[in-house]
């Protein structure tokens, strides 16, 4: 049932695009004008409340720039005392250090659904032939008598 404690969710907005900036994201989240709970953190801004709220504003906040603007749900609420560091003691929460790497994909991510859609050809990636035993002999010799 939409609006009980059971429908109520957490959504990570993460900008990665040139055109769109963390900012408009925000303005658009908070000119939404739904009964929902904002947020902003040093990766993106987190979006709570009713499940069909919360996706119709991330839909919006997506639309903006569909390829670099990426949601992830959230398991916790913000202050959650299972992820709130002021209840840990302070450092990251758990999770934060995954995120971060996440995050550092995302324009690699952006640029390939562009490419994509664009129907970029890829490009053929060759690999070097596996290396012969006595080639390796050779050269683990060499440095041993340096």
């Amino acid at each position: 049932m939409p609006g009980d404690a059971q429908d109520i969710i957490t959504k990570i907005v993460i900008i990665a695009s040139d055109s769109v900036l963390p900012i408009d994201a925000a303005i658009a989240i908070y000119g939404s004008e739904n009964e929902i709970t904002i947020k902003e953190t040093c990766y993106g801004t987190m979006v709570t409340g009713p499940r069909d709220v919360v996706n119709r504003v991330v839909t919006n906040v997506v639309s903006l720039d569909r390829n670099h603007i990426f949601v992830k749900e959230r398991g916790f609420p913000p202050g959650d005392d299972r992820r709130c560091r002021s209840g840990r003691g302070g450092g990251p929460r758990p999770g934060f250090h995954f995120l971060r790497e996440e995050v550092r994909m995302l324009p690699m991510i952006g640029k390939a659904l562009e490419d994509y859609e664009k129907h970029v050809p890829l490009e053929k990636v060759t690999h070097p032939g596996k290396l012969e035993v006595s080639k390796l002999k050779r050269i683990i010799e060499s440095e041993l008598t340096r």
